[in-house]
């Protein structure tokens, strides 16, 4: 019987502990000021208006059927279409799905994290290569890993828009053959399944 490389079962570990690892995403709370005034006035000036309402209010509270079945199919053969949570202490500002599979040899990972934020504001992707047309913001990082002789390829898509930032981590690689998955396919595969994640939080 062949035995699975220690590259699979390192991706088979529990889906918090990858949520852990790959998205990491840290708070911040405003805080407000009291402004004094500068001196004696016998008018008072209009108050200030406050900053921009954020345009949501929080992520998809069920994240695993944010993508359509057929696309789960689609990137992940061999998946349950109804996946894996991601664990989040907030779901009011975090939740995620992941799919995972090994489809005779050939093996592939997805999954998708929300961040919401509790201020509205554009935000700005650092390094990666841009992604026109998706939200505020998008870049996409792709790299190959070489682990006990096997190949994968993973390409990591990340969307700003507005308050709401949305990963998605797509990966996978051929057991037989050991090589890496397609680059194309990695990085179209994330980027479709970055667009309909997007589109859920209109929705």
């Amino acid at each position: 019987m062949r035995s699975l490389p220690l590259t699979l079962v390192a991706r088979l570990l529990p889906v918090a502990v990858l949520a852990a690892a790959g998205v990491a995403m840290t708070t911040s709370d405003d805080s407000d000021a009291s402004a004094t005034p500068a001196g004696p006035s016998p008018q008072t000036s209009a108050p200030a208006t406050g900053a921009a309402a954020p345009r949501y209010a929080k992520p998809p509270e069920e994240a695993c059927t944010v993508l359509p079945e057929s696309m789960i199919k689609d990137l992940v053969p061999g998946a349950k279409p109804a996946g894996n949570e991601l664990k989040s202490s907030d779901l009011n500002r975090r939740t995620g799905c992941s799919w995972h599979a090994l489809d005779d040899f050939d093996y592939r990972w997805l999954d998708i994290a929300y961040d919401v934020k509790s201020v509205a504001g554009k935000q700005k992707s650092v390094g990666g290569s841009a992604v026109p047309g998706l939200g505020d913001d998008a870049s996409v990082t792709e790299k190959t890993t070489e682990d006990d002789d096997q190949g994968i390829r993973e390409a990591v898509v990340t969307v700003h828009q507005d308050n709401a930032t949305v990963t998605v981590t797509y990966n996978g690689g051929d057991f037989e053959s050991h090589k890496a998955a397609d680059s194309d396919e990695i990085r179209k595969g994330a980027i479709s399944a970055a667009k309909k994640a997007l589109g859920a939080l209109d929705g």
